[in-house]
């Protein structure tokens, strides 16, 4: 009794009455009790069962056995112990107590719990995402194959365990795992039969710090692929269906020799006035045209970097020799431009399109007289 006294382990002895008789050094720093706290009172009191005293009882009557149970430490603190038990019998062969000696599996329990709950994770990936999970030990065998893509390539789970990834896949297809054997994590994109992969491989350690084994997660791109191609290729047909549209809505029309028009609908942002001051300007000196026309009629509101564009666009038309008109101006158009200060003395601006082609079509008729003349 002096050794199990002095032993790491949780001795405790009690008697049929449950009171505790003996509590060693392995109990008090198990338990979180020294030996004055526990002594003399009941055991099923100071470390209660899920039933009571039910279980301590049992153990009078029975010849041995392992119970885990969860106590409180004097602390607070919860602790896991296993129990084993020997019956304590008397000169006449019946019971006289129990002796019970318990060992902490706390950090045992914890550890089977994070290895189930890993286990679950892992089950969840493989089940529900599109990949095939991997494990080779060092020599390269297969120890572990699963997951969900598997099923597309025409594999089963667990159909590569326990052979070698050296003897099925060429040489170039292994580097990864090679890299990975001597200890460097890689991320790769390769070609596997025509098939764009991605590949993760992780080394796995021992406690010496040598590689025991890789774990690899391996991810099919060729639906990614299609499905990045077919959006380049709709985004493609939508911004054509743009260009389209920005050219509809701001069509260059020649309404007269030497005449040209542009009215303008709709939103009118900063990069729609650029887009519209490049075609304008190369529509004059296409055409040869004498005048330009802008027409806002359509438009509600600009902001004040675009009223600048505007104005600037009607500037760059007199550098070519034609003569820029901006025609229908509403109201907070108007405001906008004159907030920036901007002296419309030199542009000609009249109230609507009609009398904008009126001045533009006479113009145009009195040049031609006069070069007939």
């Amino acid at each position: 009794m002096d050794t199990l006294a002095r032993s790491p382990l949780a001795v405790v002895e009690v008697g049929l009455d449950l009171a505790i008789t003996a509590w060693n050094e392995g109990a008090e720093h198990q338990l979180g009790f020294s030996r004055q706290e526990a002594m003399g009172r009941s055991i099923a009191e100071l470390l209660p069962s899920p039933d009571g005293a039910g279980l301590w009882r049992r153990l009078l009557d029975e010849d041995s056995g392992e119970q885990r149970l969860r106590h409180a430490r004097s602390d607070g603190r919860d602790v896991a112990v296993a129990w084993v038990h020997h019956r304590v019998l008397d000169a006449r062969g019946d019971a006289a107590g129990v002796v019970c000696i318990g060992r902490d599996v706390t950090a045992e329990i914890e550890a089977s719990r994070l290895h189930a709950e890993h286990q679950h994770i892992l089950r969840a990936l493989v089940d529900n995402l599109d990949v095939i999970v991997w494990a080779c030990n060092a020599r390269g065998v297969f120890t572990y194959f699963d997951g969900k893509s598997l099923a597309a390539v025409g594999m089963k789970p667990g159909q590569l365990v326990g052979l070698s990834t050296f003897d099925i896949y060429k040489e170039h297809e292994t580097v990864g795992l090679r890299t990975a054997l001597r200890g460097e994590p890689l991320h790769n994109i390769m070609e596997v039969g025509g098939k764009p992969i991605e590949n993760w491989f992780v080394p796995v350690r021992s406690e010496g710090g040598e590689v025991s084994s890789v774990v690899g997660i391996t991810l099919d791109l060729s639906e990614s692929r299609r499905a990045e191609r077919e959006l380049r290729e709709r985004l493609a047909i939508i911004e054509r269906q743009q260009q389209v549209i920005r050219q509809l809505s701001t069509p260059i029309l020649q309404v007269w020799k030497g005449v040209l028009a542009l009215p303008m609908i709709g939103v009118v942002d900063s990069a729609r006035t650029a887009e519209v001051m490049d075609s304008l300007l190369q529509a004059v000196v296409r055409t040869g045209a004498r005048y330009a026309l802008l027409d806002l009629t359509g438009v509600e509101a600009v902001d004040t970097k675009t009223a600048s564009y505007l104005v600037d666009l009607v500037r760059a038309i007199r550098l070519l020799g034609a003569e820029g008109i901006i025609t229908g101006i509403r109201p907070s158009v108007a405001q906008t431009i004159v907030s920036l200060g901007i002296d419309l003395a030199e542009i000609t601006t009249l109230s609507d399109l009609q009398a904008g082609l009126k001045h533009c079509i006479g113009g145009a008729l009195r040049e031609a007289t006069g070069a007939t003349g």
